[in-house]
């Protein structure tokens, strides 16, 4: 059994990892920024899973989070929240939302390390701790698809920063890595999507499980192949 902390918890690929891990018995602390209106979240075993608010854009937010959880061990962070960024008429080669792909830095870049940096000491009293961003094949420079560039470029850079992070984060036992959850079926994936939220999450778990810090600093797919840089 596992303490696992999921940001993003109460949509999608989020609320997915949260059922999975819960009924396999791990402890879950589900985190979202509106609790009260994460109906599906909150129908889930109260036994087994702590629903949270935070907003991991907001530093005040995240830091009343670790107020909140004091120095509770964690064994997993998973950094599933993100965005999309403006519409995607407005992240192109020629027209730009400045204010919006910032936006979109602060929740898929910045704060994966800002979760990471404040739950430190949580994980390093965990068990096998493992830090684990869900990142997009969209941010990986090999793959030349010159479409959204907020949220492409957001990406990318998340890849950059945890590849880093893994190397320094190694000498304390924390494990950390890079998962693509595939094309799904979610708000942001759309309906034609090629996978459901549910065999997503299923393959990130697996992933998620044979991560050590022995493989650490790799990019994965959700069904375990190796996704190029």
């Amino acid at each position: 059994m596992s303490t696992v902390l999921i940001t993003g918890a109460n949509k999608g690929i989020g609320l997915e990892l949260a059922r999975q891990l819960s009924a396999r018995g791990d402890d879950v602390i589900a985190c979202c920024r509106n609790p009260a209106a994460a109906t599906d979240l909150n129908k889930l075993d109260k036994a087994r899973v702590v629903v949270k608010e935070v907003h991991v854009g907001d530093a005040d937010s995240v830091a009343k989070l670790k107020s909140d959880l004091g120095d509770r061990p964690i064994d997993v962070l998973i950094n599933n929240a993100g965005a999309a960024g403006p519409a995607p008429q407005n992240q192109s080669a020629l027209q730009m939302d400045y204010d919006g792909w910032m936006d979109t830095f602060a929740i898929n870049t910045m704060a994966p390390l800002r979760m990471v940096q404040t739950f430190h000491g949580n994980l390093k009293a965990g068990t096998n701790a493992k830090a684990v961003t869900i990142t997009s094949q969209m941010g990986a420079l090999d793959l030349n698809m010159p479409v959204m560039y907020a949220y492409c470029s957001s990406k990318a850079a998340v890849n950059k920063v945890m590849r880093m992070l893994s190397t320094e984060l190694a000498k304390d036992g924390v494990a950390v890595t890079l998962i693509h959850p595939g094309w799904v079926k979610t708000d942001m994936g759309g309906a034609g999507a090629d996978i459901t939220a549910q065999e997503s999450a299923a393959g990130i778990i697996s992933v998620v499980d044979g991560v050590s810090v022995e493989s650490t600093g790799r990019f994965y797919k959700w069904n375990g192949e190796g996704h190029a840089w």
